[in-house]
């Protein structure tokens, strides 16, 4: 069964339409009196009607949500409206008047009902924005530690396979050899043995012959034969000797003993450590900037001295500077993790450049300023305002559709150095917006007016998230820098120290100051929006047009004659 309006779940990617009669426009506000959806137009009409001009109206995003009806008990005709505090339990305005009430106090039912919807919405929020993501960070790494494991042990076997296939081969070389030396013993005791045999073959020999010469002398017919036999002496036999046998002595090993040289596995008997987690960070009004800048600093140098704070410098210093290829302005640059530097011209030429200037590469767009932005896990993606698409490069350089902008023309773009959410700033006829997109392309988040219902953009045309989650943007049109926090919520704009407040690019830096570009001027401010000093004056630099910081806290200011100067304006103090 369909859906009716008013049955469309708050959390389902829909299309609301206005309440009003004859009105099939969107909705966009929300009448948190009359629990009424409103178009714009529907909105200024029902803030002049005399009976609703006094009306609470929000958008649609900040609404109340109205209390589902549910009829009392006691009184069928009646809805609840109330919380009896004394009694816990709710009840309609009937019952008030009712003696079993008399003298307790009430609380309005929508109110608190609001608020648990509010809380419930924020429970769901930390589920998906914290808790869901953090669980799946740990299960993949819990996944890599089982392949790392797996990569571990494959080895492991394989040292053991090779360790076992040494010692054989030595065990066989032994051998080898053993039987070599058995081999000469054997062959020197049969040689020994064999001359002895040899010796009393001969003798042997002998005595068969002094046998027949002795049988001849009996056999003689003359005596004086017989009497010469008795001069016949004979040869006492041959000296011969006893083999000395060789004696085999077995190796003594055990077990053990080819343990110990075969090496063996061991898991050391300690706990292994504790995954880290990102704690859920609470969401509060206003950062304390020293805490959050000692926390950024730690996690950009966890080596880093905690004694150590950054300040401004009593003075700016330039530290070199590099000129870009051609006589065009230098629109907007990105620094990547290795700190070469990306840098974008008017005819959509993008120029990647190494830390001493010398040009690495350059890609070609179909237009625009080239607007760019380096994500966390490498590569660049940069828009193509006449296309309407932002694309992204792979590692092997080549170039794909990421995001299609439905229309809408990407001005702006930066990539969240705190969750790698992809920051836009787009343009229409007349119209602005900031839309948040997560590491997938999906449009999670779109930003385009106050809790007022007025315009918040006009000309989005630089970007730059804060180190609190605050989203900085510069407004050419607006004449303005609008700060918004990380839910949409405007905090801030600032608009200049004068008329004529034309700004251009915009950058933060790990104190959460904001750097903003001004004709020859760059502005400071801190990170709620006030004034602190121009940074640098015409005296330093030409017109500046865009501005970015690295992790070393240099100042890198692209101008109107295709320079970059970098600068040194913070400088490291150390606790005594």
């Amino acid at each position: 069964m369909a859906l009716s309006k008013a049955q469309l779940p708050g959390t389902a990617q829909h299309f609301l339409e206005c309440d009003i009669e004859d009105c099939e426009r969107n909705c966009e506000f929300y009448c948190n009196i009359c629990h009424t959806r409103l178009c714009k137009q529907c909105r200024d009409g029902h803030l002049r009607s005399p009976e609703t001009k006094g009306h609470e109206v929000v958008l649609y995003q900040q609404r109340k949500r109205q209390l589902p009806i549910e009829k009392c008990k006691i009184h069928p005709t009646k809805d609840k409206e109330f919380l009896c505090d004394e009694c816990k339990i709710q009840i309609c305005s009937k019952c008030t008047a009712t003696q079993e009430h008399r003298g307790h106090t009430f609380t309005d039912l929508e109110s608190i009902y609001a608020e648990k919807f509010s809380h419930c919405q924020g429970e769901i929020a930390k589920i998906h924005e914290y808790f869901l993501p953090t669980s799946k960070d740990l299960q993949r790494e819990i996944n890599g530690d089982a392949k790392e494991i797996k990569k571990i042990m494959d080895s492991i076997r394989t040292s053991m396979k090779a360790e076992a296939e040494s010692l054989k081969s030595l065990v066989d070389k032994v051998a080898s050899e053993n039987t070599d030396e058995v081999n000469k013993i054997e062959i020197s005791l049969l040689e020994k043995l064999n001359n002895q045999d040899t010796t009393i073959e001969k003798y042997i020999t002998y005595l068969n012959d002094l046998d027949k010469k002795f049988h001849v002398y009996l056999s003689s017919l003359k005596p004086s034969k017989l009497l010469t036999a008795e001069d016949i002496q004979i040869q006492p036999l041959p000296e011969t000797t006893n083999p000395v046998m060789p004696v085999f002595t077995a190796g003594k090993y055990s077990k053990e003993d080819i343990a110990k040289l075969m090496g063996k596995v061991t898991l050391p008997n300690k706990k292994g450590e504790m995954r880290k987690v990102q704690p859920l960070k609470a969401k509060t009004p206003k950062s304390n900037p020293k805490s959050t800048t000692y926390q950024v600093m730690k996690e950009r140098n966890p080596t880093s001295n905690v004694k150590q704070t950054l300040s401004l410098s009593s003075s700016v210093t330039e530290v070199r500077e590099f000129t870009v290829p051609g006589d065009d302005k230098v629109f907007h640059m990105s620094l990547d993790q290795s700190g070469r530097l990306w840098v974008s011209d008017g005819d959509g030429n993008l120029i990647q450049k190494d830390l001493q200037g010398n040009q690495l590469q350059k890609i070609k767009t179909s237009g625009g300023r080239g607007y760019h932005t380096v994500p966390q896990d490498g590569g660049l993606i940069f828009t193509d305002q006449e296309k309407k698409v932002i694309n992204r490069t792979t590692l092997d350089n080549n170039i794909t559709k990421f995001i299609k902008t439905a229309g809408w023309e990407p001005i702006s773009i930066h990539s969240s150095h705190i969750n790698g959410d992809l920051l836009v700033g787009m343009r229409k006829i007349g119209e602005g917006k900031v839309t948040r997109y997560n590491k997938t392309g999906k449009e999670i988040q779109n930003i385009q007016w106050d809790n007022k219902g007025q315009v918040l953009y006009r000309l989005p045309h630089y970007i730059k998230e804060n180190i609190n989650g605050d989203i900085c943007t510069s407004d050419y049109n607006k004449k303005a820098v609008v700060v918004v926090n990380k839910s949409g919520q405007h905090r801030f704009s600032y608009t200049g120290q004068g008329s004529g407040f034309f700004p251009w690019g915009i950058c933060t830096d790990v104190l959460g100051h904001i750097l903003v570009c001004y004709l020859v001027n760059i502005h400071l401010l801190d990170q709620d929006g006030q004034f602190l000093s121009l940074l640098l004056t015409q005296k330093q630099i030409s017109t500046a047009i865009s501005v970015c910081v690295d992790d070393e806290n240099n100042l890198y200011v692209g101008q109107d004659n295709n320079r970059v100067q970098i600068f040194k304006y913070l400088q490291s103090k150390k606790k005594e």
